[in-house]
């Protein structure tokens, strides 16, 4: 597996010889051309913030980039085991001119990343990320003298200060969480969300919690993606009775899923869109923000409250771009990553679970009921694999013209509206491959309309054929 260079980092497999995954060699590479990009932006501060998560091979991971920034003349302050979200509010907390966050997020457990952060904790651009790989390519690196070497401070308060703020958030009602005296499950993928998530219910007033692969070894006991196939253990667990609901969470603790009192998957695309639901009816209406794979729901419950609803590209800084262009309340991903501006511009499975208890607490309902008091519709994921040398591009092309009396969205692929039904095609960045998400209010038709746009697709190639 060879490196992947995305808008929100560089990850690969930990392991094998130099140009197969993330070798040592890269994390000091890239954490060097990151730590010259930082040196070049207008910031007086030359500290920056860095966490990880429980995965094997983090503590190494850690070290090679801190020793690396120290060698470029910057300060290093270490978290250790952390979330993504507090890495995140830790750096303009600090005042720190950046910040590295060291997790592959849900992929397994060889693998390993370097996600990058601006001056506001908020992931970088394209544009700058590019700038990045670009010194990565000349190695073109600045290092210090051995008499302006950089510091290094361990910092293990910030989870508390992290809970502390989200407590503080005026949505956030502990009385009426600690009244409804809930029962919880969590299923924390032996990652930092097995100490984070019992420390936040803990501070909820949350006194039953049944803790499932909380011990953050980096020995994953499942598939880390929250996916239902891989949250048998927790369903199980829930089937038997006694409790209200199960939290999962992903290793780096940005993506929430949910599971009802009977065992039942909540939806990861409905995590956002139950908490969206509490937001907007909390403050009269306002406007929110998901990608465009995410499901119609959260604009339905938008459009009830009052407010507006856009879709952004695929990836969290461009949802945050747009949640900023058009002030929204709340955003996120349809993964189950809620972004929360009243507490910082980043995907958080904590105040997600703040803001969700709180929501089922004043609700007065189970999470089945809840779930099913919400307008119901199915994605259906494919993908169409293609050869080398067919135009992926000029594929999109022909199916933007192929439907072109249908709404069509281009910011991102090409997405098609049908009424209440769409159907999104995303090229991968990596692969000749056509991701096709299709949404519909049954799983027939989503993978009706799904395999309806593959034969499309198939159509346009063999005619170019």
């Amino acid at each position: 597996m060879t490196l992947i260079k995305s808008i929100s980092g560089i990850r690969g497999t930990i392991g094998g010889p130099v140009g197969q995954g993330l070798t040592p060699l890269d994390v000091v590479k890239y954490a060097a051309a990151y730590g010259s990009w930082v040196k070049t932006q207008a910031t007086t501060s030359k500290l920056i913030v860095i966490g990880r998560d429980a995965r094997l091979s983090g503590d190494m991971v850690s070290r090679l980039v801190a020793a690396t920034l120290q060698g470029l003349g910057l300060d290093v302050c270490d978290l250790g085991l952390s979330t993504t979200p507090t890495v995140e509010m830790a750096v303009p907390a600090k005042n720190a001119a950046g910040g590295i966050i060291l997790t592959a997020s849900h992929n397994p457990k060889q693998w390993n990343a370097l996600k990058l952060l601006n001056a506001k904790g908020e992931f970088i651009s394209d544009t700058e990320g590019q700038q990045v790989l670009a010194s990565a390519e000349s190695e073109d690196f600045d290092f210090a003298p051995v008499t302006k070497l950089g510091q290094y401070t361990v910092d293990n308060t910030f989870l508390k200060k992290h809970i502390k703020a989200i407590l503080a958030l005026p949505l956030v009602d502990v009385e009426a969480i600690k009244a409804r005296n809930f029962r919880v499950v969590v299923d924390a993928v032996n990652s930092s969300g097995g100490f984070a998530v019992p420390q936040l219910l803990e501070a909820l007033g949350v006194t039953t919690v049944e803790k499932l692969h909380c011990e953050p070894t980096g020995d994953f006991a499942h598939n880390p993606e929250p996916l239902p196939e891989h949250l048998r253990d927790i369903a199980k667990v829930l089937e038997r009775g006694g409790f209200d609901l199960g939290i999962v969470v992903d290793p780096d603790v940005d993506r929430l899923a949910l599971v009802s009192e009977n065992g039942e998957m909540f939806g990861e695309e409905y995590t956002l869109v139950a908490v969206a639901d509490y937001v907007l009816k909390a403050l009269g209406g306002g406007n929110t923000v998901s990608n465009l794979s995410s499901t119609r729901a959260l604009r339905d419950v938008t459009e009830k409250a009052g407010g507006q609803y856009a879709a952004a590209a695929v990836g969290e800084v461009n949802v945050v771009t747009k949640m900023k262009e058009t002030n929204a309340v709340i955003g996120g991903e349809g993964n189950g990553g809620i972004i929360y501006p009243e507490l910082h511009y980043g995907r958080d499975a904590l105040v997600g679970i703040a803001l969700f208890l709180t929501h089922l607490a004043k609700s007065g309902l189970t999470m089945s009921r809840l779930r099913n008091s919400y307008p119901s519709y199915f994605i259906s994921k494919n993908k169409i694999e293609l050869t080398p040398e067919i135009d992926t591009d000029n594929v999109l092309v022909q199916m933007q013209k192929r439907y072109a009396k249908q709404p069509v969205n281009t910011i991102d692929g090409v997405k098609i509206e049908f009424d209440k039904e769409w159907v999104h095609l995303r090229k991968s960045n990596t692969e000749p491959i056509i991701r096709i998400y299709a949404e519909s209010d049954s799983n027939s038709t989503a993978d009706y309309l799904a395999q309806k746009i593959i034969g499309d697709i198939k159509e346009i190639i063999a005619v170019k054929a």
